[in-house]
């Protein structure tokens, strides 16, 4: 069965519906029943006996937008697995463009770092050259930079502890850099984190990376190493905000785009356009009295 959950406010529901089961059955969706979980009374679930997931999202979409929403096969349970994207995710910035700001440089990798998460560079290649016109810059401008620039998301630390004392692993994969994921990380409650490393010598950055290079392939790949350790039928979530985040977001039984961008957007059955992070524990139903405080 395909259920579909879609948080918003019952008054809004009620003026809506009736557009909602036009654009259904336009969609060709056969809605089998319509209800609020006793977990959450500003939750609106819709059980099909068929639909195609894409074209439910897309008649939720032209009718809610902007909402919060998830489109699932079979019931909807907490996941064993959730691995997630760093930097407009987690927290609510790209380091990589602050880190700039303290270079004077961040006009120019800002907007390389745009076009890249819209997909319209190549991931790697984008990456290489933003940290290559960081070269000489002071490590210590990293320190200040996560002391007086970065910030977690509303709802990251409620959500990543309340997964992690249900039993979930928890893993922060990023495109971005250690220097800044290994701290967010301890503090948001992560479990494991996989990124990049930038080359430092003599406390400054030489302008290049160490190692292989953590791209939506490497996302990718994780999750799926990580859930072949969690045994078969462990299901699994996965949020992100941009195209390198799309195989992912796809690989994923959960896959949320948070605030995303079109191409990440589009690949995702869950979508957080409206709330904040715990709008993910709704979604899958936990109830707020199982929430946790990072």
């Amino acid at each position: 069965m395909l259920i579909a959950r879609l948080i918003a406010e019952t008054e809004e529901c009620e003026t809506r519906l009736d557009a909602l089961a036009g654009a259904l059955v336009e969609a060709g969706a056969e809605l089998a029943s319509v209800g609020m979980p006793k977990t959450d009374d500003g939750m609106l679930e819709l059980r099909f006996a068929k639909g195609d997931p894409v074209a439910v999202l897309a008649a939720i979409d032209a009718v809610f937008q902007p909402a919060d929403m998830l489109v699932a096969r079979g019931a909807i349970m907490v996941p064993r697995l959730f691995v997630s994207d760093m930097d407009s995710t987690m927290i609510g910035q790209e380091c990589i463009d602050e880190l700039a700001d303290y270079a004077g440089l961040k006009p120019q990798i800002a907007a390389i770092t745009e076009r890249a998460m819209q997909g319209e560079l190549d991931f790697e290649a984008a990456l290489r050259e933003r940290v290559a016109l960081l070269d000489g810059s002071e490590e210590s401008a990293i320190h200040a930079c996560l002391a007086d620039r970065i910030t977690a998301t509303p709802g990251a630390k409620v959500l990543v502890a309340t997964l992690a004392a249900l039993g979930t692993r928890t893993v922060l994969v990023t495109g971005g850099f250690h220097h800044f994921a290994d701290p967010v990380a301890e503090m948001l409650g992560f479990h494991r984190v996989v990124g990049n490393r930038l080359d430092v010598d003599g406390g400054k950055l030489t302008g290049g990376l160490v190692g292989p290079i953590t791209d939506s392939a490497v996302k990718a790949a994780v999750l799926h190493d990580e859930l072949a350790q969690l045994g078969e039928g462990a299901r699994s979530l996965a949020i992100g905000d941009g195209a390198n985040d799309i195989p992912m977001i796809e690989a994923a039984q959960y896959g949320f785009a948070y605030r995303a961008k079109p191409k990440a957007r589009a690949a995702a059955n869950g979508r957080i356009d409206a709330g904040d992070l715990t709008a993910v524990l709704r979604l899958l139903g936990v109830p707020r009295n199982e929430w946790r405080d990072a």
